[in-house]
């Protein structure tokens, strides 16, 4: 299964997939389908998960690059391949070139996480760091395609890696053959449009829905359009759905297949990274739990079976700290206060008893006696609170302002 540039626009088809399937025995994993008791109870249907962060680099990406980087003639495979990628088409494209005996280099934003650079360089790849976005690295990695010959793997543009996608597709369909709607997040739409030719080719009747971040969804106005429409600087914690224009090749799949694309808020993303680490047990990053935040901001909408694609567990540990603390927030389970009081001996500790009265856990208290905003003999607490939701966030609040304290954030 090898296409050139000149026939890349060839349609994708149920054939592709399968093709794509016997090729990956043995390569990828059959991701797990694990059944989700509070979401099921949210849907008032059953949700499974389908854990594609537990496949082989984190993430569903190896399937893709394998089979494009497979499909390659002879003479490209001694070129080598070179790609362009933050993170997990990264990692794909390594692993699969290693396993391949093809030679890869991978070009990564210079401030991409260092987790993600290093199992880049331990799957094989020569990791090159250029630019400070995404858009000057892909530049970069397109430059030394044509300088070299080195064959350029686009991370989701391309026939083969759309049908190595697809076979999540065919997996889900085996798993949970009474599944009605499929739910997965959306970037450069590979996955989704692989997902859906599979799954709309053998059952038209389930309903796939794409999920994109609010802060970058270039596809509701590209449907809308009728044509791949750039979104100006796209922005969310969700890097592996941070894509700025769908690929043409995925976009036309997804205007005929797809039957819904969904946004979902920052908050709602933290609030399904959450979900998933407390419920499921499931490291999830913000692009894979997209799914579930689309089930969190409207759980009434889908008809169950509900199959929720979890596309990748390759989170920075800084980031996951900042998304679980966002998370919380927005569930009223963590607070931060900012308030004034009388700089005197004992001031601090009447203080935390107050909020030891309404069962507020201190998480950490940072105490300023010397600054020129301050009176002479004021000093400004900043608390971070771990509480129980809303109402006790509202709680603490009262407790605190009828002990006479000011918040003044």
């Amino acid at each position: 299964m090898s296409y050139s540039t000149a026939d890349s626009f060839r349609p994708v088809t149920l054939d592709d997939v399968r093709g794509a399937q016997k090729m990956l025995s043995g390569v990828a994993r059959v991701t797990a389908m694990e059944g989700s008791r509070h979401l099921s109870q949210m849907v008032g249907a059953p949700v499974h998960l389908k854990c594609e962060n537990l496949q082989r680099t984190g993430s569903f990406k190896l399937r893709g690059a394998y089979v494009r980087i497979a499909g390659l003639l002879p003479e490209e495979r001694a070129a080598g391949v070179v790609a362009a990628s933050a993170g997990n088409h990264a990692q794909g494209v390594a692993l699969a070139s290693s396993l391949l005996g093809v030679r890869s280099t991978v070009f990564m934003p210079k401030g991409a996480p260092l987790p993600k650079v290093s199992a880049t360089r331990d799957y094989g790849a020569e990791v090159r760091l250029h630019g400070q976005v995404v858009d000057e690295t892909l530049a970069a990695a397109q430059e030394y395609a044509a300088e070299t010959g080195a064959v350029f793997i686009h991370p989701f543009d391309h026939p083969d890696i759309i049908a190595g996608q697809g076979t999540v597709g065919l997996e889900i369909l085996e798993q949970c053959p009474e599944v009605r709607t499929v739910l997965v997040g959306i970037g450069g739409g590979g996955l989704a449009a692989g997902i859906a030719v599979a799954v709309k080719a053998l059952r038209p009747e389930v309903r796939v829905v794409g999920v994109q971040a609010a802060g970058a969804a270039a596809y509701p106005p590209s449907l809308a359009a009728g044509r791949p429409v750039a979104v100006e600087n796209p922005a969310t914690m969700a890097d592996g759905i941070k894509v700025g224009r769908p690929g043409d090749v995925p976009f036309r799949i997804i205007d005929e297949l797809v039957d819904e694309v969904r946004t979902v808020s920052e908050d709602e993303l933290s609030a399904a990274l959450l979900l998933c680490l407390e419920r499921a047990k499931l490291v999830v990053e913000p692009a894979g739990a997209s799914p579930v935040a689309a089930l969190l901001s409207d759980a009434g909408a889908f008809e169950g079976p509900v199959v929720a694609v979890l596309s990748g567990g390759n989170v920075d540990p800084v980031l996951m700290e900042r998304v679980l603390r966002h998370g919380m927030a927005a569930q009223g389970r963590y607070l931060a206060v900012r308030l004034r009081l009388t700089d005197r001996p004992g001031a601090l500790a009447t203080l935390l008893g107050v909020l030891s009265v309404v069962d507020a856990n201190v998480l950490d208290v940072s105490h300023v006696r010397t600054d020129p905003r301050l009176g002479l003999t004021e000093a400004e607490v900043e608390l971070h609170l771990e509480t129980k939701g809303p109402a006790h966030c509202a709680e603490v609040g009262q407790a605190l302002r009828e002990a006479g304290y000011t918040v003044i954030g």
